[in-house]
């Protein structure tokens, strides 16, 4: 569990969904890494979170000191918002997560293994909800430990659970393992991308075990098809 977030160069130019269409120069760039997850790609999932109707209750930052100008946004399947991707390599000790690698690092992530253990950042795709705070308490909106979440960069989509929470006021992390499935630098000193990633979270959906991500790919298509389709 987090108390900081790394700061990314550019932070600022961090993508916003708006109420409004996004524009096309708001696309992110093509990803490279492995090809997506699923059959359902990235342009279907980001048409149908084009629009936003905001459940948070002001703005989030994507960095300490970064403009607040990051709205959750929501439907009646999911919520979503499109920001940064600051990489969380808290949990178990690895030889690419631990306190020499990131000197933010900490043993501890918000949920658990269904042996009681620290997830592991470097294998597991995981995505960090803020902690609940006066902006938006994520439980109140079926998402909890363990859910299922679609993210989109470039166009590329990746299946993960919520894994860990950081801070009440800033949004935008994933695991060391979800960066580098997407083809972003997963380095936690220098890692991340300033913008271009949506996370998409799907409500009172579960994958259990947590550390099961096969589970997580296998429900989180059946949840896009579904979203994408209208639901």
């Amino acid at each position: 569990m987090r108390t900081r977030m790394l700061a990314l160069v550019a932070a600022s130019g961090a993508a916003v969904l708006a109420a409004a269409a996004l524009p096309a120069s708001a696309v992110p760039p093509r990803a490279s890494g492995a090809p997506s997850e699923g059959a359902v790609g990235a342009a279907e999932l980001l048409d149908r979170v084009r629009t936003c109707d905001r459940i948070s209750h002001g703005m989030y930052r994507t960095d300490q000191g970064s403009p607040a100008k990051i709205p959750v946004c929501g439907t009646k399947r999911a919520v979503f918002w499109t920001a940064d991707m600051d990489i969380d390599c808290d949990g178990r000790t690895t030889a690419v997560c631990n306190g020499k690698t990131d000197p933010a690092f900490q043993p501890g992530t918000a949920f658990q293994t269904s042996a009681g253990k620290p997830l592991d950042s470097s294998v597991l795709p995981y995505i960090v909800v803020p902690g609940p705070g006066p902006l938006w308490k994520y439980a109140d909106y079926g998402i909890k430990g363990g859910s299922v979440a679609a993210v989109v960069y470039g166009d590329k989509v990746l299946y993960a659970v919520v894994g860990d929470t950081g801070p009440t006021g800033i949004i935008g992390e994933a695991s060391y393992a979800a960066a580098k499935k997407l083809g972003i630098d997963p380095d936690p000193k220098s890692g991340g991308t300033a913008s271009g990633v949506t996370y998409i979270l799907f409500r009172d959906s579960a994958v259990s075990p947590i550390e099961d991500h096969d589970a997580a790919v296998a429900e989180g298509e059946a949840l896009a098809a579904e979203f994408v389709a209208g639901g």
